[in-house]
């Protein structure tokens, strides 16, 4: 995760992300750098736009309080049903049965 941290920290500061410089920020936060995972962290961040993952990344949290919100809506529509159905007929379903009794 470190080597992700420290391909992060170089990417906000619009620095290259290479081999040296990648093992330069974990060997000063103290971290013994394994070369073949740097080696392997660079070669595989070659392939990807840091932007465009992080703006996805942001948005997915987004989306996804969107979607769990969604049914709570739901579910209060159908309480609302419910109760409805539970108070019986309205005034005005009332006096339509009765008009047609009386024609």
């Amino acid at each position: 995760m470190e080597y992700i941290y420290a391909s992060l920290l170089l990417h906000s500061a619009k620095k290259d992300i290479t081999e040296d410089s990648l093992k330069n920020i974990l060997v000063a936060a103290g971290i013994s750098a394994d070369d073949a995972r740097v080696k392997a962290v660079v070669a595989a961040l070659k392939e990807v736009n840091i932007d465009e993952v992080l703006k996805n990344a942001a948005a997915a949290p987004v989306a996804a309080v969107a979607t769990a919100a969604q049914p709570a809506k739901e579910e209060k529509k159908e309480e609302k049903k419910e109760e409805e159905e539970k108070k019986g007929p309205s005034e005005e379903e009332i006096a339509g049965g009765l008009s047609s009794l009386f024609g």
